[in-house]
Parts: structure tokens; C-alpha cells; sequence
């Protein structure tokens, strides 16, 4: 076996096709768009290269690709943490203990060299992409930027020395499921006060801007607290509103006020796998066609709010709770209303008791289990 880094336009190739051969026979995996993941890969793309460095292998038996993964460093990470700790990611190989202990070891190696002490992963480049390894829910196909695995990752991982740090939920809910009658009360009482406004998202040229950079304000200041968290960029910000203008409904993002102020959101788009299942990761010569017609015309059936946030301030209070209900409601009835059969919350840190409670309220049910794993260097 042999461990190179992915330098050449053949490396590259057999880097991103690799994954077509781990799951070739899997009925739930979902191939990713071949054009998009290039992109995603590249520097001048992807923002996340702004602020991190990442380097990236290819582990080859008997000239065969076999197994692949990167190893990245986020300064904004140690910045904020002092831990240094960098990350693994894009994890994918054949069942073979041997395969991914010689690509995590060239991992833990490189970061070892960068003058870190700690390795957590798979994170694909960051918290804001894929997080986690997926241990439980391998039953059904992953939401738009959510991951897939083989059972036997979590077993070979493991056996390389790595112990789970942190999990991550992904809950299920069904579009005929009433809200709770608590919850409604709830929701009643902030809004015969007066002090609650819920309204969509403004979607035209003269106010989206503005609207991005305060749900990026939104978002940075209520998962401030999270376990690994780093504040999206507002490149970051600028790109993620880039795809989502070709995704999102003004319905599908709920803003609520709270005396005056812009106090919680939520944000759910459709799951675009489901419209790409089928092409095979190819969007020419019609999977364009095919994908635009699904996402616009037909619709999905199910949709993923990978998004939703409460200022830090009111966290812990009743109106807090009255305001998380209320977005993850609206933005819920909308796409009922528009043909949603069910979707998913995802992700939730296990150890965020608050933002549990409050989905499992609205009648959430997990369903898929990721984890997130650490090793000493």
C-alpha cells in the first residue's frame, strides 16, 4: 500500500470518485455532484481557504485506489479554542483496519508537524460542511450536506486510537404532526402581548444583503456557546446566501422580532439529494434540466433546516422558547403548505439540552446519530 498526496488531475479524479466504489452497492447513499465538489475543493471557491490550510492523500493497493482523507488547519479555530487542535476529514475507504490506520497516521503526522496537539474528526473542511461521522440511521439516505458511512468507519476509526468527543443529532418530523397544545400556548402568550413579529425573509436586490449579514449576526451570536464553534465569515456568509438565492422561498426563512428587535431565526431548504439521487453525480447532458425541474417545478417531498437561532440574551427564558417555536413553526407550515411530506432538524449537539428540548417539543423525533472524534497527537 501507498500513501500519496493528491496533486495530479489523477489523483484528483480518483479522489473524488472514490467514493462511488465505497458505495456502489449502498441503495441509501446519495452521489454528490462531481462539479460541485471541485469546486468546493478549490481555494479560489471556497472561503473556508481563507483562514485554514489543508492537504489532502490518497492511499493506493496494488495501483487501485483505495482510501482517501485531508487533514486542515482553521486559524479562526485557534484563535478562539488556544487549543491546538486541528481536524480530519473526508474520510472514505475500503473495510481494511490497515487502510485507515496509514491514512489517519499521515493525518496526525502532518498536524503534528503544524505544532498541534490534537486531532477531532471527521469535519469536512469545517463545522459549517459535514460534521460528524454517521453511527446510527445507516436505514435511509442523508439530507443535502449531511453525511454517509459504512458501519464499519466508526469500528476502524476507533480502532486507531479515536474516542468519541462529541455527537451530533438529525431529527425527523412529519408534516400531519400537530404542534404540541403546550407549545401553542406558549406561542399564544408572546403573541397577544404584542412584543413577538414573525415576517419571511426579503429576497429582493435592494434588501437581501442586509438581511444575510443579520442572520449571519443571528447565527454567529446564538451558537457563540457550541461546543467548537467558530463565527462564519462574512465571505462565508456572502457565498452560502450565493447558493441559497437558487434554493430558498422568502417562506422557507422565518425572522422573529422581539420588541423591535431581530431576536431568532430559522432557514429550511429543500433536500436538494433527493432531486439529485438519480444522476449519478453528473449534471450533464440533462441532469440540468432534471434537477432544475425537480427543485423548481416538481418540488421535494422533504426538506432539511440545517439553521435556527436564538440570541444568547433570552436563551434561557420562556420568550426565548416562544421565539424558537414560533420560526421552526412558520417556516414548517410553509412548506407543508407547499407539498413537504416530512424533514429534518440537523444537526444538534447531543450536550445542547435547550435546543433539543425545544424540537423534540415540536414533535422531532432523532433519527440518524453523528459523532465526532478526538485523538491526542
Amino acid at each position: 500500500m501507498k500513501i500519496v498526496q493528491a496533486q495530479t488531475n489523477d489523483h484528483w479524479r480518483d479522489f473524488h470518485h472514490l467514493p462511488f466504489r465505497i458505495y456502489r452497492d449502498d441503495p441509501h447513499w446519495v452521489p454528490p455532484l462531481l462539479l460541485e465538489r471541485k469546486f468546493h475543493f478549490n481555494p479560489k471557491h471556497n472561503p473556508f481557504f481563507e483562514h485554514g490550510r489543508a492537504s489532502f492523500w490518497l492511499a493506493y493497493q496494488n495501483g487501485e485506489p483505495v482510501g482517501r482523507i485531508t487533514a486542515q488547519i482553521d486559524q479562526l479555530h485557534l484563535d478562539r479554542h488556544q487549543d491546538k487542535t486541528g481536524q480530519f476529514g473526508f474520510i472514505e475507504a475500503v473495510d481494511d483496519p490497515e487502510v485507515f490506520s496509514r491514512l489517519l497516521q499521515t493525518a496526525e503526522e502532518w498536524l503534528h508537524e503544524a505544532g498541534l496537539v490534537r486531532a477531532t474528526g471527521p469535519i469536512s473542511f469545517s463545522m459549517w460542511d459535514e460534521a460528524g461521522l454517521l453511527v446510527e440511521g445507516f436505514d435511509s439516505p442523508p439530507c443535502v450536506m449531511m453525511g454517509h458511512a459504512r458501519p464499519y468507519y466508526a469500528t476502524n476509526i476507533e480502532a486507531a486510537g479515536y474516542r468519541g468527543v462529541q455527537d451530533l443529532l438529525a431529527y425527523t418530523y412529519y408534516a400531519d404532526l400537530p404542534m404540541p397544545p403546550f407549545a401553542l400556548r406558549v406561542l399564544e402568550r408572546a403573541k397577544k402581548s404584542g412584543e413577538l413579529r414573525l415576517r419571511s425573509i426579503r429576497m429582493d436586490k435592494a434588501h437581501l444583503e442586509d438581511e444575510i449579514a443579520l442572520i449571519l449576526e443571528l447565527l454567529n451570536d446564538a451558537w457563540a456557546d457550541n461546543w467548537g464553534f467558530v463565527p462564519m465569515t462574512s465571505k462565508e456568509g456572502i457565498e452560502f446566501a450565493r447558493i441559497l438565492k437558487f434554493l430558498l422561498r422568502p417562506g422557507d426563512v422565518a425572522i422573529a422580532e422581539f420588541r423591535g428587535q431581530a431576536a431568532a431565526f430559522s432557514m429550511i431548504f429543500p433536500n436538494v439529494n433527493e432531486a439529485i439521487r438519480d444522476l449519478g453525480g453528473r449534471l450533464a447532458p440533462f441532469g440540468w434540466a432534471k434537477l432544475l425541474w425537480r427543485l423548481k417545478v416538481q418540488g421535494t417531498r422533504t426538506a432539511r433546516m440545517p439553521l435556527m437561532g436564538v440570541r444568547k440574551s433570552l436563551q434561557s427564558s420562556a420568550i426565548g422558547a416562544a421565539l424558537a417555536l414560533s420560526v421552526i413553526q412558520a417556516t414548517r407550515s410553509f412548506n407543508i403548505d407547499n407539498g413537504a411530506e416530512s424533514g429534518e432538524l440537523s444537526w444538534v449537539l447531543e450536550s445542547n439540552v435547550q435546543a433539543n428540548r425545544v424540537i423534540q417539543m415540536v414533535g422531532g423525533e432523532p433519527h440518524k446519530r453523528y459523532r465526532i472524534y478526538e485523538k491526542p497527537l
